[in-house]
């Protein structure tokens, strides 16, 4: 049975470290396939109106749709070329829950992210995705600086 490794990117350049620490997890595991996955973020607890609700259906995959082309296609051209077999998803939801969620529903035995640069009060005062993946995953989560 083949390893899977889920991938978390965020579109930066802490994403893509995670993705070559995934790359080198993969050829040194051998029979490996990594998930590289990106987590449009979306509370749905926004008070809207009856217009934005109506668009939000549309918003929602225009933005997957964006996600995958600029963010997941060429990350999976990398590892392509690099000969690593590696496969994509783009979703909504909370970024810790979604990753985790992800990683259960493909019974991958480990998720790797990047530690962002971000800061200010915000990130100390409720936490970030990456803290909050850590403490609430379900499987080992390996954080790349």
């Amino acid at each position: 049975m083949s390893e899977i490794i889920v991938i978390g990117l965020d579109g930066h350049e802490s994403g893509g470290r995670a993705l070559q620490h995934g790359a080198k997890l993969a050829k040194l595991i051998g029979d490996c396939e990594l998930l590289v996955a990106y987590v449009i973020e979306w509370s749905p607890y926004s008070f809207q109106t009856a217009e934005e609700n109506e668009k939000r259906h549309q918003r929602r995959e225009e933005e997957i749709s964006v996600a995958q082309e600029r963010v997941i296609d060429p990350a999976l051209a990398e590892m392509k070329k690099s000969g690593i077999s590696a496969s994509g998803v783009v979703r909504h939801g909370d970024v810790a829950d979604t990753l985790n969620a992800i990683a259960g529903e493909r019974n991958a035995q480990q998720i790797v992210v990047g530690k962002t640069s971000e800061g200010g009060f915000t990130k100390r005062l409720f936490g970030s995705s990456t803290t909050n993946l850590v403490m609430g995953a379900d499987v080992p989560v390996t954080v790349v600086n």
